[in-house]
């Protein structure tokens, strides 16, 4: 969905803005240092290692610039909710997975 993108890295985020890219099941991040943003092209290569298990021990997250040779601290204000929609793929899939573990106990 949208074109394989997993994640928004920005300096901030409007707040409806961001609530729509964890239900479509995309990563809002932004930088601990605004100024990092200037440390990144558009044809960069970026890597986010071990994206999933950081955000669930709320672990410090490093983004690497493949590119470049560099690595910068980034941050998120994600609930633990919102990192269980992240982590099935967004809104609709963590619906339908509440929806399936209901029906499973009402039989």
């Amino acid at each position: 969905m949208y074109l394989g993108i997993k994640a928004v890295i920005a300096k901030s985020f409007a707040r409806i803005h961001r609530a729509n890219l964890v239900n479509f099941g995309i990563l809002p991040l932004t930088f601990e240092n605004e100024n990092d943003y200037n440390l990144f092209d558009l044809r960069d290569t970026i890597e986010l290692p071990d994206i999933r298990n950081r955000l669930k021990s709320k672990s410090r997250i490093t983004l690497k610039n493949v590119t470049k040779n560099k690595e910068v601290k980034i941050t998120h204000t994600l609930t633990p909710r919102e990192i269980d929609i992240l982590c099935v793929g967004g809104l609709l899939n963590y619906q339908a997975q509440i929806c399936n573990v209901s029906k499973k106990e009402d039989v």
